[in-house]
Formats: C-alpha cells, sequence, structure tokens
C-alpha cells in the first residue's frame, strides 16, 4: 500500500487544509500549510495532528488518506476522469490527481469508493477474474433503468453467490464517460458494484486489555458489472472463476436483455491493424471451407484526431487496389503519419450443398477490441483461430492477475 506521506507532499496546502477541516482534525491557527512546507517538515507536523485524535479517528483518517494515496497514479487518474465525466463535474481547473481526489474527498466522499472500484476494475482488465460479452447487435433496447429489471438482478446476483437472502447487500448503479485512447471518441458506460456482505472470518487482534484475543472479522464480497448498450458489451469483474462469470452473464441477460440471444464472451487480445498497411495474404487450408477473404473496410487516425474511412464497394476492385488507384502515394495506407484504428474483414465460406452462401464478419479495433456479430460459439472459435494464424491477434497475456489486499 502507498504511504500517504508523498501524497500530502504533493498536495496543495490550501486543498489539504480544507480537507482537514472537513474531517474535523484541528489545527492551531498558525498551522502552516503553505506549499512552501513541502517535505518531512509537513508531512511530521500532519502526522503530530493526526497523533492527538482518538484511536479510532486516528485509524479512520490514516486509512482514507492510504487509499487516496493508492489512488494518486495514472491508473486513478483515469478512474477520477471517466466517474467525474458520468457524474458531469468539472476537475478540468483542478491541479492535478492529488488536488482532484481531496476535492472530491470534501465535496463527493461517495465518489471516492467509486473512483476505487473503476482503479480496480482497469488492473484486473484481462486478467483471471475479468471476462467480456458481446451480444448479437440485434436493436432491441435494454432495461437498464428500470427498478424491477436492477431488483431482480440483484437478487438473482445473490442466488448465483449461494448467500442467504439476510446478508447486507447493495447495489451502487452509476455511469462513466471513457474516452479512447487513440481517436478520442468518448463511450459512456453504466455500471453497477454490488457489495455484498461475505461470511465473516476469525483473526487474532489485540484487545482492550493488550493482550491477544479472536476477533470476528466483517468481509465485503464486491461484483462489478459494466456495460455499453452501443456496442453491446457487458464487463464483468468477479472472482470464483469463469463459469460464475457466465453465470452473472446470464443472470445480465434474463433481467436486462430478455429479448435477445445470450451473449458469447469475447477475449480481450491486442490488435495488429499494423500488418494490414499492405494487402495481406490470408492462409487459407481447405479445411477452413473458405472461398475467400476480404477486407471491407478500414478507418485511419492521423494522431491529431482527424479521421478517415474507406470502405469496399466495387466487386471487381479491391480496398487497396482502390485507395492506390484513387490516391496513389497520399493514400493513408503509403502516406506517412497515418494510423490504422480498426479494420472489418469478411470471411465468405464455401457455399454447401443446397444452403445459401454465408459469411462472417469480424471487426477488429484498436487496442484489444474484437467483435464478430450474429456468430455462434463455434464460429468465435473458428475466427478467433484464423485471426491467430494470419497474426492479426498479439499472444495472449501471461495467466496472471491483480488483486488488491485488505
Amino acid at each position: 500500500m502507498a504511504s500517504f506521506s508523498g501524497f500530502i507532499r504533493k498536495s496543495l496546502g490550501e486543498r489539504l487544509q480544507r480537507y482537514f477541516e472537513s474531517r474535523e482534525v484541528p489545527a492551531p491557527d498558525d498551522f502552516d500549510w503553505a506549499s512552501v512546507r513541502r517535505g518531512t517538515e509537513l508531512v511530521r507536523s500532519i502526522e503530530q495532528l493526526i497523533a492527538e485524535l482518538s484511536e479510532k479517528h486516528q485509524d479512520a483518517m490514516k486509512a482514507e488518506l492510504d487509499l487516496l494515496a493508492t489512488l494518486s497514479d495514472k491508473v486513478g487518474l483515469v478512474a477520477a476522469e471517466q466517474v467525474c465525466s458520468g457524474e458531469s463535474i468539472d476537475i478540468e481547473g483542478l491541479n492535478g490527481i492529488q488536488d482532484i481526489l481531496l476535492f472530491l474527498a470534501i465535496e463527493h466522499p461517495i465518489l471516492i469508493n467509486r473512483i476505487e472500484v473503476q482503479a480496480s476494475m482497469s488492473r484486473r482488465h484481462g486478467g483471471q477474474n475479468w471476462s467480456t460479452f458481446q451480444f448479437e447487435n440485434d436493436g432491441k433496447p435494454w432495461t437498464l433503468k428500470s427498478e424491477a429489471a436492477r431488483g431482480a438482478f440483484l437478487g438473482d446476483t445473490l442466488a448465483v453467490l449461494e448467500l442467504p437472502k439476510h446478508r447486507k447487500h447493495v447495489a451502487d448503479w452509476y455511469e462513466t464517460v471513457r474516452t479512447h485512447a487513440v481517436t478520442g471518441e468518448e463511450t459512456t458506460f453504466t455500471h453497477a458494484t454490488i457489495y455484498v456482505e461475505e461470511r465473516a472470518e476469525s483473526e487474532l487482534g489485540f484487545g482492550a486489555s493488550d493482550t491477544l484475543e479472536r476477533q470476528v472479522v466483517a468481509k465485503v464480497l464486491e461484483v462489478g458489472i459494466a456495460c455499453d448498450p452501443k456496442s453491446r458489451l457487458v464487463e464483468i469483474c468477479a472472482r470464483g472463476g469463469k463459469k460464475m462469470r457466465d453465470q452473472f452473464s446470464a443472470v445480465f441477460s434474463k433481467n436486462f436483455a430478455p429479448h435477445s440471444k445470450p451473449p458469447l464472451e469475447v477475449p480481450r487480445r491486442d490488435v495488429r491493424l499494423h500488418i494490414l498497411k499492405s494487402k495481406p495474404d490470408f492462409e487459407i487450408l481447405p479445411s477452413d471451407g473458405i472461398a475467400r477473404v476480404e477486407v471491407s473496410s478500414l478507418d485511419f487516425g492521423d494522431g491529431s484526431g482527424g479521421i478517415a474511412k474507406f470502405e469496399k464497394r466495387g466487386e471487381g476492385e479491391t480496398i487497396y487496389g482502390f485507395l492506390d488507384r484513387r490516391f496513389g502515394t497520399a493514400s493513408p495506407l503509403r502516406a506517412g503519419g497515418w494510423t490504422i484504428l480498426s479494420a472489418t474483414l469478411r470471411i465468405i465460406l464455401t457455399a454447401q450443398e443446397g444452403k445459401r452462401q454465408r459469411s462472417l464478419t469480424v471487426t477488429l479495433r484498436l487496442p484489444n477490441t474484437t467483435t464478430s456479430p450474429n456468430t455462434t460459439e463455434s464460429d468465435r472459435q473458428f475466427i478467433f483461430g484464423l485471426l491467430e494464424r494470419w497474426g492479426l491477434l498479439a499472444p495472449p497475456a501471461k495467466n496472471v492477475d491483480v488483486l488488491e489486499t485488505g
């Protein structure tokens, strides 16, 4: 856990003063909060203020400052920006992550919990406790705003966890705004963090008489859900393995998308779109049953916010032939400064006797999004196998996960 001394040294004196006043920590009238008192001297002075509090008050202050210090990194800053954007709270004029966290702790303390959850989910993204599911883009609306659906979802979640209904539980619903690292495009995600009173644990601790005693410590279990109705994606962060996250996915589908087909799990893998800078030679085996593969669209970014999209229209010409014919050396495939942001591939399967020819469509988008709507689980596995063979997917991440303790 990060030490809060570094957090204090990097914080503005005026904001620190307001924070400690909001936490009812008395300080002498002549206490020097000025920015010139950076370093050990200021830290020791504040530690002395805390030391004069009651033991319970001291513990609360140290725990909160430790939490704020833990969140004062790049991941915490992104989480704070996403949460505040979702709540329409302007933090643009604040001075760094320390100032943002202290401001929120004073004015919007509930958001600190959401930032902690958001940062935790970001650190676990793609790990053992994370799964992403893709719904078919069938145009059928989700019932995310329905209080009845939310209540039923919470009850079904408790059933998946196999915990008695008398256990304390609460669901915190909120929205965040994520900004794409490459395109700058903003996407609004709806979140639900479900807190459940887990089975208590017995631990050793010092009692009132300074002797070791066996104490019962209450524990809280968290389940995190994030979803984007526009792209039909649902992200689930929860302990318990893939089987349990599959159950949470089924519960989400049942309560919020009851008229849609169940979603398919989508592994998060970095995509290698630079391979498509020149016309690819897709390796096709006879056993694949593929008639041909074509790149049907390419989206480019110029690094300054400019985006260009090209789609294949004519049957007699590839998108590469069109770009070369139309733009020559000025084509974004050949000119410098352009990056492929996303690409759509169309895999045309060999027609089966007595059946119509069908095709599979897959869209790859930086940095790690792979979507293939209207496919079965077997189709999905087939597609990912092809993408790996063609070098369009980076090797899977090592089987590690980041877990916070405490």
